[in-house]
């Protein structure tokens, strides 16, 4: 049997009713998370230049673009609600992967499930099944054979997993439907990192949601695809792939990020964070890291926010001035604060030989700071998220109400995170409706689940 094939009989035919309430709970959590990411990036450039694409190129429709009252198609909603996601850096992630899942498949899965009308537990299934596959995708291929950790290379995998279960494809459609959203996912860019990181195509996963619903639609609609992309054992270690499929799941095994910025610094700025002493001079500041870092665009002065994102120099130095709230998110006066600017100017960036094999199961780090009493310095394994050093439900829930606090307003904060702790009684309307401006709520077209 094709690996595609085995992975297509696995969505079609798990049970909802054997999705464990720990597994819902941790979707939830997710859920938050990413509502947070989405509300943080909001008025980036990235964002709204999707929301504008979304009507013009794809229409009006009947799904929600999250925290407005506009409404577009399927792809388009979905589209655009996952660059706001994704655009400050600040969504969750999974380490075998190295690269983001959330962005992509919850904006998917809660765009077709809207259209639809799916049944609650169906969109929690849908979730776990596009975490699950993707990341095994992701996840499968071994690391000297990874072109680029881009996520829109695999997170169409997800994608089409999630939607091909909210349409209740049987198991040939839905084969057919990732074997088209792998050969027709965005290329991205042709470097293991890329300097482009700098500029908005960023991750690429935008373009991987359009990709991963329109092959599950397209599959309903008699398309095929080749069924044996997944079966090059030199690229997609099968073992990894389909082995043990259904005994856990990867989407409980994801990091959140408490930064705006990329996952490769959070340990050298949880460790800036903890040895930071308020309104001390830093006199000097060295970090180490694991050599894929180095790799990054690493802008002194970036001059755009996601050149920031892809900057240790920029980002720890920001930590260090400002501390952890400057982090969530960034604001883009933060690009001219001379101060910054002139500590990224000096901070030293090197490779550690400790840290060579780490990537991609650990990112750690080491900082070294002298504020004026000599030097102190402090390893950082695993960072502030990780699954062995993980956010709690408080903590996740105060990181939502700061990322989107220049968004989203204090009761409609509250209105939102009452929906999500609702899910699992009261199911996924509510929150549909929540995410709808407060001043559109009333006139808000009815969502036609027939459609």
């Amino acid at each position: 049997m094709h690996a595609i094939s085995e992975l297509a009989d696995f969505i079609s035919s798990f049970s909802t009713g054997k999705l464990a309430a720990e597994t819902r709970e941790a979707i939830t959590l997710l859920i938050l998370d990413l509502l947070g990411a989405a509300g943080a990036g909001f008025n980036s450039t990235l964002a709204t230049s999707a929301r504008t694409s979304a009507l013009e190129a794809y229409g009006e429709g009947n799904v929600s673009i999250w925290f407005t009252g506009e409404r577009s198609s399927v792809v388009g909603a979905a589209m655009a609600n996952s660059a706001a996601a994704s655009a400050l850096d600040i969504d969750d992630g999974h380490r075998g992967a190295g690269g983001h899942p959330g962005a992509g498949i919850i904006p998917a899965a809660l765009a077709v499930a809207q259209a639809v009308g799916a049944a609650d537990l169906e969109i929690m299934m849908a979730i776990a099944l596009g975490y699950e596959v993707g990341l095994r995708v992701a996840s499968c291929r071994p690391v000297e054979t990874v072109e680029m950790y881009a996520s829109g290379r695999w997170v169409n995998f997800g994608v089409a997993a999630a939607v091909a279960r909210l349409l209740g494809l049987g198991a040939e459609k839905t084969a057919h439907a990732l074997a088209i959203a792998g050969c027709e996912g965005p290329v991205v860019y042709f470097s293991k990192i890329s300097k482009f990181d700098g500029s908005s195509i960023k991750e690429g996963i935008p373009p991987a949601v359009v990709a991963g619903i329109t092959a599950a639609y397209r599959a309903r609609a008699g398309a095929k695809g080749p069924l044996d992309i997944l079966d090059d054992d030199s690229r997609f270690t099968r073992k990894y792939l389909t082995g043990n499929i259904g005994s856990s799941w990867e989407v409980q095994k994801c990091y959140l990020k408490p930064y705006a910025c990329c996952r490769y610094m959070h340990a050298a700025i949880d460790a800036i964070l903890a040895m930071r002493k308020v309104d001390k001079p830093i006199r000097s500041l060295r970090i180490e890291t694991f050599p894929l870092a180095m790799r990054l665009a690493n802008e002194r002065a970036p001059t755009t926010l996601e050149g920031g994102q892809y900057s240790f120099y920029f980002s720890c130095a920001l930590a260090a001035l400002h501390g952890r709230v400057a982090l969530q998110p960034v604001e883009e006066e933060r690009l001219r604060d001379q101060a910054v600017l002139e500590l990224a100017s000096r901070i030293e960036l090197d490779t550690s030989p400790h840290f060579s094999s780490s990537f991609p199961i650990t990112t750690p780090a080491r900082a070294i700071i002298d504020q004026g009493d000599g030097s102190e310095e402090m390893t950082v394994l695993h960072a502030f998220g990780d699954v062995a050093n993980p956010l709690s439900p408080e903590q996740i829930t105060e990181k939502f109400k700061n990322v989107v606090r220049y968004t989203v307003a204090t009761q409609w904060q509250d209105e939102i995170v009452t929906a999500i702790r609702s899910l699992h009684t009261a199911g996924f309307d509510p929150l549909f409706a929540v995410l709808t401006s407060p001043g559109s709520r009333q006139t808000a077209p009815t969502v036609c689940v027939s459609c």
